[in-house]
């Protein structure tokens, strides 16, 4: 019976008690910090405004602004717009801590790069919050938007919301859904041995990619941005794996060959 459960505590626990406590301290003190700053960095709503009739200019200019025409064809499904809402609502919390929660205990070795990447594009995203805070989509109503998730769940949060110190209403580039999706999407998707789990893992960035348009949370261009926030996360770790290759790099290594966690 004790070396049943010692062999099952192995698996949840890779590291014991102590590395997985450390990592719920880090990401609960990052996210924090992360909540805490965007709503401190409520930026000016000139400015913000501003930026968000920059990108539409942008899109416009490449011929790519077509967020209010898949909007309103989205809006003649009630089906579409009611899961679009509600992935924006419910799908980045529960997934990203469930994929997290999954790599930690059954691939425990490569759970530290993507730590990593988490807590860099985290910083990345703050920084442009800071010196470029955008207004979504959903605060332009003249350009045919309409805020489905305010709808859907009947809260009205708008650019006067400022009451909360964690809410920036201002904070729509990069898009982080989108750099949340790619974090946890492609490495579950490399290490994946089923075909169909594979395929699922690489569209769901598409899919929250499409949900942050079709509820004007975003812009195409924030959804471009949060990817590349992805990648220059996935840069930094892997130059970061250089300081702790046996521990921080998206390895092979099993994790009883792991002679140190961080």
């Amino acid at each position: 019976m004790g070396s049943r459960v010692q062999s099952v505590q192995s698996r949840l626990l890779p590291h014991g008690w102590l590395d997985a406590l450390r990592q719920i301290f880090l990401f609960g003190l990052a996210y924090l910090a992360y909540r805490l700053v965007r709503g401190f960095a409520e930026g000016n709503a000139s400015a913000a405004f501003a930026h968000a009739r920059d990108l539409i200019s942008i899109e416009r200019t490449l011929h790519v602004f077509v967020e209010p025409s898949i909007q309103a064809w989205a809006s003649g499904s009630h089906v579409i717009i009611v899961l679009a809402s509600w992935l924006y609502v419910n799908a980045q919390g529960p997934v990203t801590i469930g994929a997290l929660l999954y790599l930690y205990m059954r691939h425990n070795s490569r759970f530290y790069f993507v730590r990593n990447m988490f807590m860099i594009a985290m910083a990345i995203a703050l920084v442009v919050y800071v010196v470029f805070p955008t207004a979504p989509p959903r605060f332009m109503p003249e350009w045919g938007f309409t805020d489905t998730v305010s709808d859907f769940t009947g809260v009205k949060l708008t650019e006067h919301s400022l009451s909360s110190v964690v809410y920036n209403p201002y904070a729509s580039v990069p898009s982080m859904h989108v750099a949340f999706a790619l974090m946890i999407g492609w490495p579950l998707a490399s290490l994946s041995t089923r075909l169909p789990v594979r395929i699922l893992w690489r569209l769901y960035p598409l899919l929250m990619a499409f949900v942050i348009i079709v509820t004007a949370n975003h812009f195409i261009l924030d959804a471009i941005l949060g990817a590349l926030t992805a990648l220059a996360s996935a840069y930094g770790a892997r130059w970061l794996a250089r300081v702790r290759p046996h521990a921080w790099r998206f390895s092979n290594v099993t994790p009883g060959r792991l002679t140190a966690s961080g």
